[in-house]
């Protein structure tokens, strides 16, 4: 099974990276693939170029089995739909279980994704929850999680896509916003992200600071 963890990812950060490696562990996932978005459709175009942000990702996961980088969101114009996205990697991976990595906000938000009804008719929607997560009890949303939900892990591996499965992960309350504020404003960002992508990030001004706030990795 391939997992698909989409994001601006600016910067990345360990909110992003630890909840992946627990789905990882828990599902018995071959790969996991961080994927940059490119146009987001339902945020601000990111702060650091996409060139940036696949040099912090790449930095982020050296060393690591099973995490890639996958750029191809960088190589479509118009918004990066997750349907279009999942399309083409059904077309490449036939017969390969897809399993598309998503918060518990961003699953509230699914409705509002594009053509969201059909996500499932290409992968499998892993979503990571808190412990004690409460999910809609009413509503056409509510009936489609009853409908789709499996509690056999299993059952994930058996079939290529169609699932709704609710994983608990470690929650890192780490926001990218307040992060690029902390960059910008030089306070120490050290443990909200890897050592690595922080020296980058002093390294090069990014994000609005070269030499303020850098670790003792970086000097």
């Amino acid at each position: 099974m391939i997992g698909i963890l989409g994001g601006t990812f600016d910067p990345v950060h360990f909110g992003h990276l630890r909840p992946a490696l627990d789905v990882k562990q828990a599902l018995g996932l071959d790969e996991v693939r961080l994927m940059p978005c490119h146009v987001p459709p339902h945020r601000p175009q990111p702060q650091a170029s996409p060139q940036q942000r696949t040099q912090m990702l790449q930095a982020a996961i050296e060393g690591t089995t099973g995490f890639v980088v996958d750029e191809r969101e960088y190589e479509r114009d118009g918004p990066s739909y997750s349907l279009d996205t999942l399309k083409a990697l059904r077309t490449e991976l036939p017969g390969k279980t897809l399993c598309l990595l998503v918060g518990m906000d961003a699953f509230r938000g699914l409705p509002s994704w594009h053509r969201w009804r059909e996500l499932l008719d290409h992968c499998h929607i892993v979503v990571m929850t808190r412990p004690l997560a409460k999910f809609p009890d009413k509503g056409e949303f509510a009936e489609y999680i009853q409908r789709h939900r499996t509690r056999d892990a299993g059952m994930l591996h058996a079939r290529t896509g169609g699932l709704l499965w609710f994983q608990e992960v470690t929650q890192l309350e780490i926001s990218g916003t307040r992060l690029r504020a902390m960059l910008a404003a030089g306070e120490p960002a050290d443990f909200l992200l890897p050592a690595r992508v922080l020296e980058m990030i002093h390294n090069h001004g990014w994000y609005g600071k070269t030499d303020a706030g850098k670790t003792e990795t970086g000097r």
